[in-house]
């Protein structure tokens, strides 16, 4: 029976992973971040770049961290994030390996 709580667990965490790329705003922040790379940027950066204030900035970075699809670190006061590609990887796989299988 663990196992099927296993494949549960990881459909609710797959399910909130897309759901958090389903909002305009968190999908625009994810692509300027998937665009810099595994090095990422720092919040004032991805600020920059998509004009949004910081609030609302750091509101929806939040909810990308805490999906698992944005890793920060802190260097200093510079605040860097990057995309964890792993998680990424995790959807990808998910998506191609359950597309077109008989039910």
């Amino acid at each position: 029976m663990p196992a099927i709580a296993d494949a549960d667990t990881d459909l609710d965490r797959l399910a909130g992973q897309l759901a958090a790329l389903g909002h305009g705003t968190r999908l625009r922040i994810y692509r300027v971040l998937l665009r810099a790379g595994p090095e990422g940027l720092p919040v004032g950066r991805v600020q920059a770049q998509l004009s949004m204030a910081q609030s609302t900035l750091s509101f929806h970075l939040r909810k990308l961290v805490d999906v698992g699809l944005v890793r920060q670190t802190r260097d200093g006061r510079v605040l860097n994030c990057c995309c964890d590609m792993a998680a990424m990887g995790g959807i990808l796989a998910f998506l191609q390996e359950e597309c077109c299988r008989n039910a």
